[in-house]
């Protein structure tokens, strides 16, 4: 079989062609030519890393609102590292993401990745303190147009503030300074605690949650944050807007001991006192206690010398009052006995009198006893006739000698036969018994000269005077 051939005549126009290595060659060239003396760019550092060699890469980032996001890739070489770093330390700062820089370096394009690289070789430590300086002034503006920049220096703090809420790293140097200050004053303070991180990705929100939340509280009298000392970029993170929010809206007073000797962050400038270092913080919690303990020591002191003094004072009004208490006391006693003794005389004068006239009473009382018996004579004799009259006129007596009574319809005594009509049933009482009879015939006129027409043959023929009672009986 035979090989197809191609007759290609090509025409580049009489200009070179490059092979890769020799345009990232040309590359290379150009940009030394044009920047022979290196560059200074400012941007963002992002996507820090340190390799195994010591060798540090990055991204510098410049962020426009109103383009896309501009990105150069950066090598920082260990070789290249210790003067740019020592400066960058003695400023207190130190490198890593998030951090404004303003670098200098010269470019490089690595045929390798296809990427031009700026080589790190120093770094202006100003424009990054410039830069969070101008970042700290633009937060606390708004504060203070918001009026939360003083807002909880308004709150009242306890004057024995022992129930206290922390917001700190436990484990940390930062947190044990503290505890270690808090209980060498051995005051009863209670530490309510919020672990989080103070320095990283995760710090600004985990520390204004934990104030927000700590200052909600009713059980606590003032919240404390606290971290150690640390490099002015690893500290930024107290100059976040959020955290200096939540301690200016907290409704409890809070302290800030940040570990840092010369700035102030943001959060120390809206916190109700500031502290230079955790240490500090808690000092300064346990001298307001001990300032209350020693008012109240004073002030227990005054009123027990106060009231000592009231006491005498009135011990001595109580003794002229107990003494002139006495002396009217006796006086009046003496009047008393005086006046009893008046009174004593009085009274036996006149007992002795209303004796002796009971005792005459009495002696005229036994002259007329003894003159009773013979009234008494008397007085019986009239008693036994009239007992004796009385037992003569007793119908009862009279009948049992032969009388009757006897009673009409109406059951009154019959006295007049004309009050009878004839057919009147009638009742006659003996003194054994009734009878019952029927009136035939009345006569209301009795012949005087016939002895027979007016006297009942049942009658005694012979009666006296004396057997005639008064009264009712036929």
């Amino acid at each position: 079989m035979s090989q197809i051939a191609f007759d290609l005549d090509l025409d580049d126009g009489g200009e070179p062609t490059y092979t890769v290595a020799e345009l990232a060659e040309a590359i290379n060239g150009a940009l030394h030519r044009r920047f022979s003396d290196g560059l200074w760019v400012r941007g963002e550092i992002q996507g820090w890393n340190k390799s195994a060699a010591g060798h540090i890469y990055f991204n510098l980032v410049e962020v426009d609102d109103r383009a896309a996001k501009s990105t150069i890739r950066v090598a920082f070489f260990a070789g290249a590292q210790h003067g740019p770093r020592e400066r960058f330390r003695r400023a207190g700062l130190k490198l890593g993401d998030g951090l404004k820089v303003r670098i200098f370096g010269g470019l490089d394009f690595f045929a390798g990745s296809g990427q031009v690289t700026l080589k790190m070789t120093d770094i202006d430590p100003r424009f990054t303190l410039g830069e969070m300086a101008i970042q700290r002034d633009e937060v606390v503006r708004r504060l203070v147009a918001t009026g939360l920049f003083d807002a909880n220096r308004q709150c009242r703090l306890s004057v024995a503030p022992l129930r206290v809420g922390v917001v700190a790293s436990v484990g940390t140097a930062a947190w044990a300074d503290f505890v270690h200050e808090i209980e060498r004053s051995s005051f009863a303070f209670q530490l309510f605690v919020a672990d989080v991180r103070v320095q990283g990705d995760a710090a600004v929100h985990m520390v204004s949650s934990a104030i927000a939340s700590l200052g909600r509280r009713d059980d606590l009298d003032v919240v404390v944050v606290i971290r150690g000392g640390g490099a002015r970029t690893e500290l930024a993170t107290f100059d976040h807007e959020s955290i200096a929010v939540a301690i200016a809206t907290s409704p409890l007073p809070v302290f800030t001991g940040l570990g840092h000797e010369i700035d102030r962050s943001v959060a120390d400038e809206v916190a109700h006192r500031a502290l230079k270092t955790p240490t500090a913080c808690a000092t300064a919690l346990v001298e307001r206690v001990a300032e209350y303990l020693a008012i109240v020591e004073i002030t227990w002191v005054a009123i027990a010398q106060k009231s000592a003094r009231i006491v005498d004072r009135h011990h001595g009004r109580l003794d002229e009052i107990a003494t002139g208490m006495g002396d009217r006391l006796r006086g009046a006693l003496e009047r008393g006995d005086e006046r009893l003794d008046h009174r004593a005389t009085r009274v036996r004068d006149g007992a002795r009198r209303v004796v002796q006239r009971a005792d005459t009473q009495l002696a005229g009382a036994v002259a007329t006893l003894a003159r009773v018996p013979a009234r008494l004579d008397a007085e019986q004799r009239t008693v036994a006739g009239l007992q004796t009259q009385l037992r003569l006129l007793d119908p009862v007596n009279v009948m049992a000698r032969g009388w009757s009574i006897t009673r009409g319809p109406d059951g009154i005594a019959v006295r007049d036969a004309t009050s009878l009509s004839p057919g009147d049933l009638l009742v006659t009482t003996f003194a054994a018994g009734t009878a019952t009879s029927t009136v035939q015939t009345v006569h209301p006129h009795i012949d005087p000269t016939d002895p027979t027409d007016h006297i009942d043959p049942t009658l005694p023929t012979d009666p006296t005077d004396d057997d005639v009672p008064d009264g009712d009986l036929t």
